[in-house]
């Protein structure tokens, strides 16, 4: 399936700002057999007055760009046309649950793909003794890898209520999941310590979902959102799956990547640094467009 793509994101600032130095994850890249990428360009308004595109650690573009000079707005604005040929899993050729640490043993590299780096804890996911409890909850005999990764998802989607109310961007797995309440960023994370607790490697995607208006209704611009996805490893053979558990479906074609990582720290779209007075507001808007099947 191929998408157009167009996001915004807007700073207001309550005072000017000066030596503001922001790092943005918001390029989509190639990911071989899965996603493709035909144009993509990231505009920033007003110019910055330092701009320096890279790859990080975990092969994501980055763009770091700097201003001098007070300002008191900035527009990240993104236009991209993605090719997604992903389909869910056709088949289960996952690892037995029991077997999945000696195939993560055997992996004896340390490249960004592989599974050393998505089992321990990292800077938002820490080992949770209520949520492996849950985790383990769901397991039955002689299950696969890629049985407990749905499994898992499937008992959060149930649990779990879908309210942007309930959480901001820093709030923790283990209070998200305390009160059973949260967004897709919450969802994730606490399906990443789940699996971690279970013994499988579980990382973070952030990108682009597209939805579906309710029958009879148009489109709406701007409806769509950057969404949040788990991605675990399942052994030698299957490698890398994507299971949404805001959703309770894999990730497929309806899925664009923008960026993968450990957790949202790895992944968050703009971070940085300034300094000001005075609070700022935020907006963001995506389209995320099917154009045609290719």
């Amino acid at each position: 399936m191929l998408y157009e793509i167009k996001l915004s994101i807007d700073y207001d600032y309550a005072a000017p700002s000066d030596h503001i130095r922001n790092l943005v994850r918001l390029l989509p890249s190639d990911i071989p057999g899965r996603q493709r990428v035909l144009s993509r360009l990231l505009t920033v308004d007003p110019m910055p007055d330092e701009r320096r595109e890279a790859i990080d650690f975990f092969g994501n573009p980055t763009t770091s760009v700097a201003w001098h000079a007070p300002i008191d707005a900035v527009s990240f604005q993104l236009a991209a046309k993605v090719e997604r040929r992903t389909a869910a899993p056709s088949g289960d050729l996952s690892a037995l649950l029991d077997r999945l640490p000696a195939e993560i043993a055997a992996q004896q590299s340390l490249a960004p793909e592989v599974p050393h780096h998505f089992l321990g804890a990292s800077p938002r996911v820490a080992p949770m003794t209520e949520i492996t409890a849950f985790a383990r909850k769901q397991l039955a005999a002689g299950m696969t890898a890629q049985q407990a990764v749905v499994a898992v998802g499937r008992a959060l989607n149930r649990t779990m209520t879908f309210d942007a109310e309930a959480t901001t961007v820093d709030t923790s797995a283990r209070e998200a999941f305390a009160q059973r309440r949260g967004v897709c960023q919450d969802f994730t994370h606490i399906m990443i310590a789940a699996l971690r607790g279970l013994g499988i490697p579980a990382g973070y995607v952030s990108g682009f979902l597209r939805t579906f208006p309710p029958p009879g209704k148009p489109r709406l611009e701007g409806a769509d959102a950057m969404h949040a996805w788990v991605r675990a490893w399942v052994g030698f053979e299957a490698g890398w799956i994507e299971f949404d558990p805001t959703n309770d479906q894999f990730a497929g074609d309806d899925y664009v990547t923008i960026a993968v990582g450990r957790d949202y720290s790895d992944v968050a779209p703009v971070r940085g640094v300034m300094r000001t007075a005075g609070g700022h507001e935020t907006r963001q808007a995506v389209d995320v467009i099917p154009l045609e099947k290719i």
